[in-house]
């Protein structure tokens, strides 16, 4: 009786599609000049035979092993979510497989990035923030010639294959949207300052206070690390006073739902006695209630083309240097016109 757990292999492919086994591995290789009736032949008979090609033995003939690297630092489960699930569904389908590679400080791992990599046997690595800002990283990437692409960088922007957005802008436009409601005196959760994508949206956040004529209060401004944690802290200090700000924007939504939480700790009413908002529309933005008004960041869609980026470059096929993702104001029940005080 046949062992119904038996892995099928590239004979019983070939058997099945009456082929020889050459054909199979030229259709699984991605090989020019297979007719198509045969690759469709080979594809139907390793579809009903559940036949999935050894990517490691594929690379060793090839001397590759068709494994790419994402790592991130970011404290943000739901960001991490979004990077990881843009990837993913870029490589559906694709003889390339994910690595991920989470790291507590991307400063630590700058000096021996590359023992990393190689340990790790990768292609390629798909660098997020702060890495894919981080200039030792970078260099020794570039000297050993190593292919990466990244996501939201901030600078160098032409070293290599990237997919941005503008943060100082979309802070600019929720600052503005603030303003807008009639709120003067704002609050700021920054975030990691490790991060450039912090002191960007801090930029932007001046940018629309000066624009508006309004000067900046240091003492409305507390630090986070884009972590709830952080975020209930500073917004506490922010909210626990007399001369509170009428508003908080906080840099990610994961400190702006931390500050939801505070503002309930403290009795006050969000967004009656406090508007909250956020950054980067993350699954957390929709579950607390009130829910977060924040800026729509395409990090899926930045994940998915860096990965694709990547690809092309492994495969020495054009791609594009830079492509910026533009980012939009998502509107909720968290911020209102502020309260006559």
């Amino acid at each position: 009786m046949k062992d119904s757990r038996k892995r099928a292999t590239i004979i019983d492919v070939a058997t099945a599609a009456n082929v020889s086994t050459k054909t199979v591995s030229r259709v699984f290789n991605d090989e020019p000049h297979v007719r198509k009736i045969l690759r469709d032949k080979v594809l139907k008979a390793a579809a009903e035979l559940d036949y999935h090609p050894n990517i490691m033995a594929r690379g060793l003939v090839g001397r590759r092993s068709y494994l790419l690297g994402l790592i991130y630092e970011n404290p943000s489960p739901n960001y991490v979510v979004e990077l990881q699930h843009g990837a993913l569904d870029r490589l559906h389908g694709e003889k390339y497989r994910l690595l991920v590679l989470p790291v507590e400080s991307v400063v630590e791992v700058a000096g021996k990035i590359m023992s990393v990599l190689r340990a790790a046997a990768l292609d390629g690595v798909i660098l997020s923030p702060p890495a894919s800002d981080h200039p030792g990283i970078l260099s020794e990437l570039r000297q050993n010639d190593f292919p990466f692409s990244r996501i939201a960088p901030t600078q160098s922007l032409d070293i290599g294959p990237s997919r941005t957005t503008d943060d100082v802008d979309a802070s600019r436009k929720m600052t503005e949207y603030l303003l807008g409601l009639g709120h003067t005196r704002i609050g700021v959760i920054k975030g990691d300052p490790t991060h450039p994508s912090s002191g960007a949206r801090l930029t932007g956040f001046l940018d629309a206070l000066k624009a508006a004529g309004l000067s900046h209060s240091p003492d409305l401004v507390e630090q986070g690390f884009y972590t709830y944690e952080s975020g209930l802290v500073a917004a506490h200090k922010l909210l626990d006073r007399a001369d509170r700000p009428t508003a908080i924007f906080a840099q990610n939504d994961d400190m702006a739902a931390a500050a939801i939480m505070a503002a309930r700790d403290l009795g006050l009413n969000v967004p009656a006695d406090v508007s909250i908002s956020g950054f980067d529309d993350s699954a957390i933005a929709q579950i607390v209630w009130p829910r977060i008004t924040t800026i729509h960041q395409p990090v899926y869609d930045m994940a998915r083309d860096a990965t694709d980026a990547l690809i092309a470059k492994l495969e020495n096929k054009p791609f594009t240097m830079l492509e910026t993702q533009p980012c939009e104001l998502i509107i909720r029940q968290s911020t209102a016109a502020p309260a006559i005080r």
